[in-house]
């Protein structure tokens, strides 16, 4: 097989199924049975002699034996070695101690080990650095020890304490801070034949400066190493050095090619020069599965590079885990044949597992790039061994392992031929200390390499997380290795005999990504996604988006199933405006009309179809999009300027909510539920396909017929879903497309009383202006879903990882050039890591490219048209005038024809600053010190908004105070704010940024559905009304008042209910008890934390007027009480004293004050129109309560309902209480908090 096929092969082999490529390796058996009993023998005996020895075990192996990752006090630990050394002001340090050591119950390990350090020493070591004697009520009682000397020495003590211990942690895996230092004690810790492979700590550069600081730091390093070669050594006994090519570009990425091979390629090239002239080795570190095969490119290109003829320390690091590794490995050794070279080859087992399988879940792959199972990883190492072992004149194998089996295998598969071993500083010593006096006795040699990093303790951080996982992981052998209570037989087994155990052979509880929703119990797929770092598919989809791209696109309204022509509008490519890409026509009234009276007439029949027809439907159409995913991402790319990542992730939202909404309407939907009618669904232009088709397929879903109307910027990919809806088998009637603009079909459509709802998604102006037209109509409230925008904000402390943090803020505010109702818009970072963090930031800004969005190299694509371009502009001028310019993107010529905006960054002394929302990449930035955090909660809810805020610490104390002192509906720790999932992250905002409940959640068809049979209300609904000033002071005390009560149990609650409407209690605490009292835990990508919580929506406004009656006022009270909200009842004077009445039973309760008040019916106008009060509650069913929601309407403040009294007990419904509700979305990235310790810890 030749090196094009190989390449094919690795290619085509990223994610082969699991069960295939492990059946493939197991067809190859290097190993007789005999042979292989033999090398489990030897290894047994070899951790046997390894535990005898007194002195094998070191500080390090003790304390993480004891603290690994499946107790809460060795993540706790992980946590303070990740985050604390970097931490710059002591009170965010003393605020992360103490709560990591706070929280642990550390008097459980007491007595547990046997190592001196770990049993009675643990904490001197903690507390002091130095090994201490302790007395015995320090050993028995730990815990009330620890905490108590704690409060008596002070928080700064305790923090340079444990500040130093964490430099201990990293002194054992570090060996020197500069090459100096490393190469001096290397020599002293080991003896005189142990060879290194030198690692200047550091990865993934996210700034060009950054990654020429690396490349100085390599070239020096190689130098020095140089100095200390004898000139008659081979390459392959002499030191050497391992480069990550991440460190050394901060866009090393497939998507990045040319750029790539462009810049990269010489700085490599430039080190691989030095280390020839020194005749060292320098191996190509290997780093995520995604970015292999570009790391092949490069290496293909130095292999060949006549420069560096005649050298021959190339060097290659291979990982097993991966399924490819084998066809790697003859790849490598073809490559080596065809330059004359022997290339040094390392094999190891692989370091970035957890993430690799959170990636593919994330982007929806076809399998994962990696075993779930170690022992897979196990045999493909072993077969690989086999494959470069047979291959001694291409490859010099570098086995690295600390693994007493492998190590015995690669004894026995060798025999004479030439390899070393491989291992980390600071693991695997005691092994190879009992190997070498093995081989010894035997007159041989064992030549081991020790891979050794340099660089500052405050660089180590992304290194020590992984070895800490990997040592602490219960699975680990090195965790394991020392520990007398488990049994060698249990620790060691043949690795076939482990594979073979299992069938069949991936991981029980690592489902593909296909079926992660259905392996947590909701059965529906995870949309496939397209892996834009595979050549393969990116080949495909580019020659499908180019010849998508070439056709005109034409676009008619679709009424019936037929396209209604009209007057031809052009329509431009908003990258480059002076490319016309298609035309469009506006529907006539006369056609408005056609499509509203059909849709009215088709309306009973599809309601009548059933929840399980339509949702067989909604399934049709799902794999419809799935099958046209190229030619709708060319369309929305051409059309809205989308980047092709974006394209993916938009027709995955759409595809998930239809098959999502399917789900829902099967197991929701049922019984006497029914569609209310026609609904008239308004999208937006920012997400043309996902969210146009997420409101159809939900209205749809309910059974209500739809008419859609899309933003005037995009019709053309409208109609490409109307048309897939209608070829799914959506009767023609059910659904029909309208183009125009929003005020001219408005105005026809909203007055009408046939259209009996409205879902829209856009400005919170234009909400607010649907729904007080919709206040005009008499009858009754009609449904209106609005999702609306925001003033989304992140808080950064000082203990988050500055890295990461520029990852989430670049994706957060610039991903779709800023146009997402869920990007971030002001950034409040903490004073102490400010400078860094923008610096950082600035730096990584200059590397974003922007294009055409038609390119996979494109980071940017425009904004829509001109005029957003304009309104971005003039904000950007007021911007230069009234703040501090941090950072900007300078855009390339070719941008120059488009609509783009180069993304900003200005620091800004207030949030006040902004008036209003800011629809682009502008980014504005306010610094804070951690004692004003208080202040910046304040400043956020201030503005009225709630869609997303991000936070950024290692303090789950700070996050949860962020999380309940502000109102969003979507919380992100730790993590990029926008993105959100289908049912994983259901998306709405609160306050003036949405009116519920969450699309893409449980509760969203619910408010498209009905169990009321539509009546004619010819009784008006108007209470006597008194326009005068109402009494602001009994809705500030409800504010004050709800925090207190929303903290309070459902429990408590439940128990005041019951004493004081003992009679409807019974009815509510059922439904409470379910869905109120624990949020509700969403499915999603390993490493996440996703929850749904419902609260009260705010304070309640209820009206009792003299013909209500107090029976039915007492379960108002009662509900709305129940889901949190605090009560003010606007009553007639005729009803005050049996209030009064009720009002002193709850006192007596023990319910707290200001939670439930009493008011003139005279003062409802008045606070109906308050901003503070967020519901009303009203006797007015089956009648006309115009009058009512046009004050109502007359807001400034969020949309609220009126919540209108059930006709009996049966309508007090799950369904009913949700108006008193709202939804807050909590999304965590448990990585965070130590590394995905739940998935290294899987068992079967």
């Amino acid at each position: 097989m030749n090196q094009a096929e190989l390449r094919h092969r690795i290619r085509a082999n990223t994610h082969q199924d699991e069960h295939q490529a492990v059946t493939q390796l197991l067809h190859s058996n290097p190993l007789s049975s005999k042979a292989r009993e033999q090398v489990l023998n030897d290894a047994r005996n070899l951790v046997t002699d390894c535990r005898k020895d007194k002195n094998s075990s070191g500080t390090l192996d003790a304390f993480l034996l004891e603290f690994g990752l499946s107790n809460a006090e060795g993540v706790a630990l992980m946590c303070l070695a990740e985050a604390l050394l970097r931490v710059p002001d002591a009170l965010t340090a003393d605020r992360l101690i103490a709560e990591k050591i706070r929280g642990g119950n550390w008097g459980a390990h007491s007595g547990k080990s046997e190592s001196l350090f770990v049993n009675a020493s643990t904490w001197g070591l903690m507390l002091t650095g130095q090994l201490v004697s302790l007395d015995a009520e320090i050993t028995q009682h730990t815990d009330s020890w620890l905490k108590r000397l704690t409060a008596t020495l002070g928080e700064p003590v305790i923090r340079t304490a444990v500040m130093q211990a964490m430099k201990i942690m990293g002194g054992q895996y570090v060996l020197g801070r500069t090459i100096e230092e490393g190469i001096k004690r290397g020599g002293k810790q080991n003896d005189q034949s142990t060879r290194f492979s030198f690692d200047m700590l550091g990865e993934g550069a996210r700034t060009d400066l950054v990654a020429q600081q690396y490349l100085r730091a390599y070239s020096a390093a190689i130098d020095e190493i140089g100095k200390t070669i004898d000139p008659n050594e081979q390459v392959e006994q002499a030191n050497g050095i391992s480069v990550k090519l991440s460190a050394l570009h901060p866009r090393y990425y497939y998507a990045q090619q040319h750029l790539v091979m462009d810049e990269l390629l010489p700085r490599i090239k430039q080190l691989c020069l030095q280390a020839k002239q020194y005749n060292i080795g320098l191996s190509i570190d290997a780093e995520e599965a995604y970015r292999l095969d570009i790391s092949l490119d490069i290496f293909e290109a130095l292999a060949r590079d006549p420069d560096l003829e005649g050298w021959q320390g190339l060097g290659f690091v291979l990982q097993a885990y991966q399924k490819r590794a084998p066809h790697v490995a003859k790849w490598l050794i073809g490559l080596a044949r065809e330059t004359n070279r022997r290339l040094l080859v390392r094999l190891v087992k692989g370091a970035y597992w957890d993430a690799e399988i959170k990636h593919a879940q994330e982007l929806g792959l076809e399998s994962y790039p990696v075993f779930t199972r170690k022992a897979n990883t196990d045999l493909c190492y072993q077969q690989c061994a086999v494959i470069l072992l047979d291959a001694q004149t291409e490859i010099f194998p570098q086995f690295a392992t600390h693994n007493a089996y492998t190590a015995s295998m690669i004894l026995s598969l060798a025999g004479d031929r030439e390899f070393e071993f491989q291992r980390l500083h600071g693991m695997g010593h005691i092994l190879y200390a009992q190997l070498k006096t093995r081989l010894q006795k035997q007159g041989k040699a064992l030549p081991v390499r020790v891979y050794a990093p340099i660089g500052n303790h405050s660089d180590l951080l992304p290194y020590l997380v992984r070895r800490l996982l990997e040592n602490g992981a219960n699975s680990s052998f090195v965790n394991r290795f020392l520990d007398h209570q488990t049994p060698v037989e249990q620790l060691l087994d043949d690795t076939r005999h482990e594979v073979t155990q299992s069938f069949p052979y991936q991981h029980s509880k690592i489902a593909i990504p296909a079926e992660i929703f259905a392996d947590a119990g909701e059965p529906r797929a995870n949309t496939k996604g397209i892996d834009l770092d595979s050549p393969l598919e990116t080949s495909k989809l580019l020659a499908s988006i180019a010849s998508t791209s070439a056709e005109p696109l034409l676009t008619h309204s679709i009424i019936d199933g037929q396209a209604v022509e009209g007057e031809l509008q052009p329509s431009y490519n908003p990258a480059d405006n002076s490319q016309l890409i298609g035309h469009y026509s506006k529907a006539d009234n006369q056609s408005i009309e056609q499509a509203l009276a059909s849709a009215t007439a088709a309306q009973p029949s599809w309601d009548q179809q059933g929840s399980a027809t339509r949702a067989d439907l909604l399934n049709k159409v799902a794999d419809l999009l799935e099958r046209d995913c190229s030619q709708l991402m060319a369309v929305v790319s051409i059309e809205a300027g989308r980047t092709l990542d974006d394209g993916v992730s938009e027709v995955r939202e759409a595809i998930d909510f239809c098959r999502y909404y399917a789900l829902q309407a099967k197991e929701l939907i049922n019984g006497p539920v029914h569609g209310h009618g026609v609904f008239l669904c308004i999208s937006p232009w920012n997400f043309p396909l996902a969210i146009f088709v997420g409101q159809i397929a939900a209205a749809l879903a309910a059974g209500n017929t739809v008419i859609a109307k899309p933003a005037a910027q995009t019709p053309a990919i409208a109609a490409c879903a109307v048309r897939l809806f209608h070829e799914a088998g959506v009767p023609t009637a059910a659904l029909h497309l309208v183009l125009g603009s929003g005020s001219q079909i408005g105005q026809l459509l909203i007055p009408d009383s046939r259209v009996a709802g409205i879902a829209f998604t856009g400005s919170t102006h234009t909400a607010q202006t649907i729904n007080q037209q919709l206040a005009q109509r008499p009858g009754g409230p009609i449904p209106f879903i609005a999702e609306t925008g925001g003033q989304n904000c992140m808080i950064v402390d000082s203990t988050a990882l500055p890295e990461q943090v520029v990852d989430d803020v670049i994706t957060s505010a610039f991903l779709s050039a800023g146009q997402r109702c869920s990007a971030l818009r002001v950034l409040f970072i903490q004073s102490d890591i400010a400078d860094q963090t923008l610096d950082m930031l600035s730096g990584a800004m200059a590397a974003i490219q922007a294009g055409d969005p038609r390119l996979l190299s494109s980071d940017l694509g425009p904004v829509i048209d001109r005029g957003a371009q304009q309104e971005l502009e003039t904000h950007i001028q007021r911007m230069h005038k009234e703040a501090r310019l941090v950072a900007k993107v300078e855009l390339p010529e070719q941008c120059q024809q488009g609509s783009f905006v180069a993304p900003h960054v200005f620091e800004l002394q207030s949030l006040d600053q902004l008036t209003e929302e800011v629809f682009g990449p502008i980014l504005h930035v306010i610094r804070y010190k951690a004692e004003q955090l208080p202040e910046v909660i304040q400043q956020i809810n201030n503005t009225g908004y709630g869609l997303t805020l991000g936070i950024h610490s290692r303090i789950e104390a700070f996050a949860e105070t962020v999380y309940r002192n502000t109102i969003a509906g979507n919380t992100y720790i730790n993590c990029n704010m926008v993105g959100a999932v289908v049912g994983v992250n259901p998306f709405g905002g609160r306050g003036l940024s949405g009116t519920g409940p969450k699309a893409g959640g449980p509760n969203y068809l619910l408010r498209f559905s009905t169990s009321k049979a539509p009546m004619d209300s010819h009784e008006a609904y108007s209470p006597e009304l008194d326009h005068s000033p109402h009494n602001t002071k009994a809705v500030s005390t409800a504010m004050q008042a709800i925090a207190k009560w929303q903290a309070t149990s459902v429990d408590s609650r439940v128990l005041i209910i019951k004493q004081c409407a003992p009679e409807f209690a019974p009815i509510i605490e059922p439904i409470a008890r379910e869905k109120l009292a624990n949020p509700i835990q969403l499915p999603g990508p390993t490493g996440e934390d996703n929850r749904l919580s419902l609260l009260g929506r705010g304070p309640i406004l209820l009206a009792v007027t003299q013909a209500d009656t107090i029976a039915a006022a007492e379960k108002q009270i009662a509900s709305a009480l129940l889901c949190g909200c605090p009560v003010i009842i606007a009553a007639d004077h005729s009803q005050r004293a049996a209030l009064e009445a009720i009002q002193t039973s709850y006192q007596q309760a023990a319910l707290p004050s200001g939670l439930l008040q009493l008011e003139p019916l005279q003062s409802l106008a008045g606070m109906v129109k308050d901003n503070g009060i967020e519901g009303m509650v009203a006797n007015s069913l089956n009648k006309d309560s115009s009058q009512i929601r046009q004050l109502m309407a007359q807001r400034t403040g969020s949309i609220i309902p009126l919540i209108e009294w059930p006709e009996n007990d049966r309508g007090y419904n799950y369904h009913w209480l949700l108006w008193f509700l709202s939804e807050r979305t909590r999304t965590e990235n448990l990585v965070a908090r130590g590394g995905n310790t739940q998935l290294f810890n899987l068992a079967e």
